[in-house]
């Protein structure tokens, strides 16, 4: 059956500022594609990375050359002789598991054989900052029962210790995105360790990051820039205690299942995060979440407001996708 293709750029202002080591930015800038074939559309979210290359541009490149692949009835199964894994990929993944479900008067979880969903336990996002301003954030989160702190910087171990006090109750992950060294890892892991935190996500740069099958882990590791494909996670073994899927990375729904699968055969830890999107992009996530260690699924609650309908947020519990959303 032919299919339409329409390719939509959306730009969603963020509440305040998001900050990581690698920079700051004002506002989300995201792709949607959305397939039609007459009677039923299906949607699907992306966010272009540049840590990966990606731009609004590219992305959107790579969208419209599949469109005459879409016409003639490419499948999910096809995308991936069509197009490389990302932020691409997985927007048009996600929408042909949108149009399917729509189709067929059913949901994606129908149509996957997947039990019935459940609610989800969040991780909320603490930015970039000085000690005593990320204190100031994380004490406003020390109810909320998992926290993600963004570091990568110099003192780092002061960071780390500042914002365990302010949050003595709440789970702690921290996430240096790529910006520790040899030198100063162990010192930033052992601050971890007395501090409490439950993980330590991408520490190192990817592809210089041999250390962590040398030292000792007193909080387990988790890989996100060194984690993309499946047929890649033998490379992590002995490095990474856990991984993190990503949609944007991996190219969709469709592979993120199939990480999923073969992360738990390897014996990995499992994250399910997010780049800073709406709740349609993270509304195929919660399906990869439901049975994972560690949810970070809060890029709605960054943005100053989210689509409408999107996914129920109450405090840190997401709630599954309704079909007028995604699925």
């Amino acid at each position: 059956m032919s299919i339409n293709l329409d390719i939509a750029v959306e730009r969603w202002p963020i509440a305040g500022t998001f900050t990581i080591s690698r920079g700051s930015k004002t506002e989300a800038a995201i792709v949607v594609c959305t397939l039609t074939d007459g009677a039923y559309s299906g949607r699907g979210e992306c966010v272009p990375y540049a840590r990966y290359g990606e731009s609004i541009e590219s992305v959107v490149a790579e969208i419209e050359a599949l469109r005459g692949a879409l016409k003639n009835g490419a499948t999910r199964d096809g995308l991936v002789t069509l197009i490389h894994a990302g932020a691409a990929r997985n927007a048009v993944d996600c929408a042909l598991w949108d149009l399917e479900a729509k189709r067929n008067h059913s949901s994606v979880t129908s149509i996957l054989d997947m039990p019935a969903l459940h609610d989800l336990t969040t991780a909320v996002t603490v930015s970039f900052g000085d000690a005593a301003t990320m204190a100031e954030a994380a004490r406003n989160f020390a109810d909320r029962p998992l926290i993600k702190v963004k570091v990568g910087g110099e003192n780092d171990a002061e960071r780390i210790r500042a914002v365990a006090e302010a949050a003595p109750s709440s789970r702690i992950i921290i996430d240096a995105n790529e910006g520790w060294t040899d030198a100063n890892i162990v010192e930033n892991m052992l601050a971890c360790a007395k501090a409490g935190i439950v993980l330590i996500e991408q520490p190192l740069p990817a592809g210089n990051d041999a250390i962590l099958a040398k030292i000792p882990h007193p909080v387990p590791i988790c890989a996100d820039e060194s984690a993309h494909g499946t047929d890649d996670l033998h490379t992590l073994l002995g490095r990474y205690d856990s991984i993190n899927i990503k949609l944007d990375k991996t190219g969709g729904l469709t592979e993120a299942l199939r990480m999923q699968k073969r992360a738990r055969e390897l014996g990995f830890g499992i994250m399910v995060g997010c780049m800073v999107g709406t709740s349609l992009a993270m509304a195929p996530a919660v399906l990869v979440a439901q049975d994972a260690d560690f949810v970070d699924l809060d890029g709605p609650l960054i943005l100053k407001e989210d689509r409408a309908p999107g996914l129920e947020f109450t405090g840190s519990r997401v709630s599954p996708p309704k079909p007028e959303l995604w699925g």
